[in-house]
C-alpha cells in the first residue's frame, strides 16, 4: 500500500468499490473514506454508501509497515537470563528489517525463536527488544532486553553511558591514538553516508588504541562513548585511516569481503540487579585471515574463533 489508485465505477457504493479495486475489507475501505483519503471526482467524499455514478475515484492508502515474520534463524548466543539476552552477531546480518528488507534479519530470528505469530503481526514489534544496533557488516556482541522492564533499563544504561563499548578495527593507515572528538551529521550530497560536520552534527567522541601495525596496516581498538550512525567508520576515516574493505567510507580489500570491524567486548549492569556483566565475541575468521594474510601478528590478549586464547 501507499501508492495512489485511480478507476472509475457505476452504481456501486464507494465503500464497495473501493475494497474491490485495491482488494481490502469494507472496514478499511471505510477508515480510510473517514480518513479523507478517498477523492470522488476532485471532491473528498466521507460517506462510505456515496453511490458512484462513473466519476474517478482517487484513494490514497496510507504506507502500512510490512509485516514481519518469524524464522527459524540462527544466532549464536553468548548469554541469557530472563531478562537479556546477548548475542554474537554474524556479519551479513542486519539487526532489523530496513525499506526493501524484512527478512533475514535478527529481528525476525527474534520473532520466531520468542514472540507468538499473532504478536508478531503488531507493528510495535517490528523492533522487539533491540536495544542498539550493529552495521549489516559489522560482526559482534548485540544486547538483546526480553521484556518491556529489561529494554527500558538497559536503554537506560545506554543513554546515561554506562555501557563500555570497545571494537576491534583493521584500518589502511595508522590512526593517531587518543580520544577523538568530532560531531556527526548526515553527508551533505550522499545523504547514505556520515560525514564529520555534515548536516545536523551531533556530538561523537571514540578512543582509539594501536594494538598492532603490519607495514601500512593496523589493528586499532575503539571505544565510542556516543552511538552516531557509522561512527568508528567514520572517525577513522576522518583520522586518515579507514577501516580495511568499508567500500561506504574507503575501498574494498582482496583480504576481507566487508568493513573489518568487531564488536568485541561489551559491559554493562544487568537490567535487573544492577552487577556489571562482562560478554566478549572472539574476532571472527574472516577478520583473523586478513590480518594474517597482511602480515599481522595477534597480540595474546586478543581470541580469536578457532584458537585458545584468554578467556
Amino acid at each position: 500500500m501507499g501508492s495512489v489508485v485511480r478507476f472509475r465505477r457505476e452504481g456501486l457504493r464507494l465503500d464497495q468499490a473501493v475494497a474491490e479495486a485495491l482488494g481490502v475489507s469494507r472496514a478499511r475501505a471505510q477508515a480510510w473514506i473517514a480518513q479523507g483519503r478517498v477523492r470522488v471526482g476532485e471532491k473528498v467524499v466521507s460517506k462510505p454508501a456515496y453511490r458512484l455514478k462513473g466519476e474517478e475515484v482517487v484513494v490514497d492508502p496510507p504506507e502500512e509497515k510490512p509485516w514481519v515474520a518469524p524464522e527459524d534463524l540462527f544466532l549464536p548466543v553468548l548469554y541469557e537470563d530472563e531478562d537479556m539476552l546477548v548475542l554474537n552477531k554474524p556479519p551479513g546480518l542486519l539487526t532489523h528489517p530496513a525499506p526493501g528488507v524484512y527478512t533475514g534479519t535478527v529481528v525476525n530470528a527474534l520473532l520466531g525463536r520468542y514472540f507468538p505469530l499473532e504478536e508478531a503481526k503488531r507493528p510495535e514489534l517490528v523492533r522487539p527488544g533491540i536495544v542498539h544496533r550493529l552495521d549489516k557488516d559489522t560482526s559482534g556482541v548485540l544486547v538483546v532486553a526480553k521484556h518491556g522492564g529489561a529494554l527500558e533499563a538497559l536503554s537506560r544504561a545506554f543513554r546515561d553511558r554506562l555501557v563500555m563499548k570497545r571494537y576491534l578495527a583493521l584500518t589502511e593507515g595508522h590512526p593517531k591514538e587518543g580520544t577523538l572528538v568530532a560531531p556527526i551529521g548526515r553527508h551533505p550530497v550522499e545523504r547514505h553516508r556520515m560525514h564529520v560536520g555534515g548536516v545536523a552534527p551531533r556530538y561523537a567522541e571514540t578512543d582509539f588504541r594501536v594494538l598492532a601495525t603490519a607495514g601500512p596496516y593496523a589493528l586499532v581498538e575503539a571505544r565510542p562513548h556516543t552511538g552516531r550512525t557509522h561512527q568508528i567508520r567514520v572517525h577513522l576515516k576522518h583520522l586518515g585511516a579507514p577501516i580495511l574493505g568499508d567500500e561506504l567510507y574507503g575501498r574494498k580489500s582482496p583480504h576481507i569481503g566487508r568493513q573489518a570491524l568487531h564488536a568485541y567486548e561489551l559491559r554493562l549492569p544487568h537490567p535487573r540487579t544492577g552487577r556489571i556483566l562482562e560478554f566478549l565475541a572472539p574476532v571472527p575468521q574472516d577478520m583473523a585471515r586478513a590480518w594474517e594474510a597482511l602480515g599481522g601478528k595477534w597480540p595474546e590478549e586478543v581470541v580469536r574463533e578457532g584458537y585458545t586464547g584468554a578467556q
